[in-house]
């Protein structure tokens, strides 16, 4: 099976643009004011509106109210929706539009039963992402986790998110076996500002893992 490809983060239509150049299948948006990679809904319309069609646009959502929700599939035209906070599994499901809940991994996050029976709750998602924690920030990281700590068996499509980047992305692969992957930092050359070669690179690394 073919990983997807999501690159998160993008606040610049070039970087959009080398992104569907380069063959991912979604473009990520985030909507979160306190992220260094934030971008206002009306401008990332711009992006959206050039992003062709068959690639999904993704909002990345931490905790918010609903009109937030609602402004950013009306400004932004987004075609899914991600939740990186306690969303409450009928907030996530309100807005008429797929959505990834994300769910935090590490020492501090707990994990085992506890983890089974959070997935469980959001059982409408289009798919579950696993995300490094990190009690001083919220939502993605840019760090690693323990991939082992993963359940074995999953009801929803697994999306592999934190700390990926051009040298792990193939073990990464290799060894969860997700069905997407999800990267910003790690082909970036600074905070929300991609490289065009290092997505392709990471694309590439993607590829070879699949074969």
């Amino acid at each position: 099976m073919r990983t997807r490809i999501k690159i998160c983060g993008i606040t610049r239509l070039e970087d959009g643009a080398a992104a569907v150049a380069h063959g991912v299948d979604a473009l990520g948006f985030i909507f979160w004011a306190k992220s260094p990679r934030y971008i206002d809904p009306a401008r990332a319309q711009d992006i959206v509106r050039r992003t062709g069609p068959f690639v999904s646009t993704v909002g990345v959502f931490v905790n918010p109210l609903a009109d937030e929700v609602e402004r950013a599939i009306r400004d932004a035209g987004i075609s899914m929706l991600q939740f990186h906070g306690e969303e409450a599994p009928d907030f996530c499901a309100s807005f008429g539009r797929p959505y990834i809940k994300a769910f935090k991994m590490g020492p501090q996050a707990g994990q085992g039963a506890d983890l089974i029976k959070s997935t469980g709750l959001y059982e409408a998602a289009s798919g579950w992402m696993f995300d490094a924690f990190d009690s001083q920030r919220v939502g993605g990281t840019g760090e690693t986790f323990d991939w082992n700590t993963i359940p074995g068996s999953l009801a929803r499509p697994l999306v592999l998110s934190g700390g990926l980047n051009v040298g792990n992305i193939e073990e990464a692969i290799r060894r969860v076996k997700p069905f997407a992957v999800d990267v910003s930092s790690g082909v970036e050359v600074d905070k929300g500002i991609k490289d065009a070669a290092k997505i392709a690179a990471f694309i590439q690394g993607v590829r070879n893992a699949d074969q």
